[in-house]
Order: structure tokens, then C-alpha cells, then sequence
């Protein structure tokens, strides 16, 4: 059995541990100006972009948004996926595939479609002006909203798919019976579907959150030049700076920050829900 997973095991260990062995030792070094990057072992550029205030407020404002929008999709996704996963009849793989749609469009051209929608002379504004609810154009670009919308139209089939592979194994005599015994619908769904389907919401929740601190082009298309997260602010460092030194850094401290939240989060779902 062993060695049905060592072929897996050395994929991970080329394809994923490798390369970031090999980030971290260069988040170690120097950047120079002249040389690029100078060899060093030092934590420097740990402390620097902990102690600095631009790169402390891009951290926080990425923890932000990546809460905010996985807090956001969970209440939208949870209906659906409810919905989902108690549908029976032919039409389910139909509405599945709907659901895993969006996922074949690419980020950008996603966001170039909610650009169309949020310009000064897009959609929106367009609508709004004909029918003489505003006179001035809303500003709607180049904003934090327009980056939760964007971000949670990528991650929202995610989030349902997840939550809904849960529930669809979830018995249905569980909820005849509490209805039996007199409980509401609101208790109903507290007491008995929403600790069944923790485990759903614990996984779903996580790789969403994932996926929002790591994103790159929603952020850049949507929130402009002055919107700054980790993702564009990583790549800033490797390509405009050709600072890898700090580029590696940054990278290794929004790993950090992710898997952080992302163990106390399972932690404190596992201890609520009594998961195992």
C-alpha cells in the first residue's frame, strides 16, 4: 500500500515542497540595487515588512476581505446548496453543471465582465440613469465593493458544491421527525441541519478563505492601482521591483497568516460542532 502513495508523495515533494524550499532560502537573502540580490542568511526582510506600515496595512486589508467575502458567500451559498442537496429529480446533474459553469471562464474574463457592469458608462449605471434614479454616474470601479463582488462570484460554486455533498447525506427522516416533535423550521435548521452539515460548512469555508487571500486578478482588474492585496503586492516585489528577496518574503507571510487562520478556524468549527 505503501508504494501505491509514494509516486503522489514524490509529485508533491518535486512539484510543491521543493520549489518552496527553495523560496524560503531566497526570502533570506539581500536585495541590492546594482546586483539584484546578494546572498545572505538574515531574517531582515521579515522584520522589515512586519514592522513596515504599508505592508502591515495590505495584510490587514487582505485579512479583511478574504473574512468578509467567505462570510458573505457562506450566507448566499448556504440556501442553494440546501436546495441542492435535497433536489431529487432528473433536472439535479442539470443544475450541477450550471453550478460548475462559471469555474470554466476564467478569473479574468469574469472580472472583465463585472467591468462592463461597474464602468461609469456600463450596465449599471446605463439602466439607472434611464430610468432616472440618478442624474450623476455611481462610482462603482476601482472599489473594495467591487472586489467582494467579484471575488465572490469566483468562489460561490465552490462553497455551494462543498456544503451541498454534505447535506444530500443528511437523512430526510431526521427533519420529518423534529417536525413531528413540534420543532419550527428556524430550530429545525439550527439544531439539526446546521451541525450535520458543519463539516461541509468547516471545508467549504476554508477554501474559500484560501482562495480570497490568494486572490490576484479581481483584485487588480476591479480594485485598481490603489487597492492593494498580497497577491498583487507579491508580484509587484518579483516583476516591477525584481525584489525577489522581499517578493519571497511577502509570499512565506501570507502562507503564514492563511494556514494560521485557517487551523484556528477547523479548530474552532471541530470544538463547536464536535467534529471528527
Amino acid at each position: 500500500m505503501a508504494l501505491l502513495v509514494l509516486p503522489a508523495c514524490l509529485l508533491v515533494l518535486g512539484l510543491l515542497i521543493g520549489p518552496m524550499i527553495l523560496m524560503f532560502r531566497i526570502s533570506l537573502n539581500h536585495f541590492s540595487p546594482t546586483q539584484l540580490m546578494v546572498e545572505a542568511f538574515s531574517f531582515d526582510n521579515y522584520v522589515r515588512a512586519a514592522q513596515d506600515p504599508y505592508y502591515q496595512e495590505i495584510i490587514l486589508t487582505t485579512l479583511g476581505m478574504a473574512l468578509l467575502c467567505t462570510a458573505l458567500t457562506l450566507v448566499i451559498a448556504y440556501p442553494a446548496a440546501y436546495w441542492l442537496g435535497r433536489l431529487q429529480n432528473r433536472w439535479k446533474s442539470l443544475v450541477v453543471i450550471a453550478t460548475l459553469f462559471p469555474l470554466l471562464v476564467g478569473n479574468v474574463v469574469r472580472s472583465a465582465g463585472w467591468m462592463a457592469l461597474f464602468e461609469r458608462d456600463g450596465l449599471i449605471n446605463v439602466t439607472l440613469r434611464r430610468l432616472h434614479l440618478i442624474s450623476e454616474p455611481l462610482t462603482l470601479m476601482y472599489t473594495p465593493k467591487a472586489v467582494v463582488f467579484g471575488i465572490i462570484a469566483v468562489v460561490l460554486p465552490y462553497m455551494i458544491l462543498t456544503i451541498s455533498a454534505v447535506i444530500e447525506n443528511i437523512p430526510r427522516d431526521l427533519e420529518d421527525a423534529a417536525s413531528n416533535l413540534g420543532a419550527p423550521g428556524l430550530k429545525i435548521f439550527w439544531r439539526v441541519i446546521l451541525p450535520l452539515s458543519a463539516p461541509g460548512v468547516a471545508a467549504g469555508s476554508i477554501l474559500v478563505f484560501v482562495l480570497c487571500m490568494n486572490t490576484y486578478a479581481t483584485a487588480v482588474l476591479l480594485g485598481g492601482p490603489r487597492f492593494k492585496m498580497m497577491a498583487p503586492a507579491i508580484f509587484d516585489q518579483f516583476v516591477r521591483g525584481n525584489n525577489w528577496p522581499m517578493g519571497a518574503t511577502l509570499a512565506f507571510m501570507l502562507l503564514a497568516v492563511t494556514m494560521s487562520f485557517t487551523i484556528f478556524g477547523s479548530i474552532a468549527f471541530a470544538r463547536r460542532y464536535r467534529l471528527r
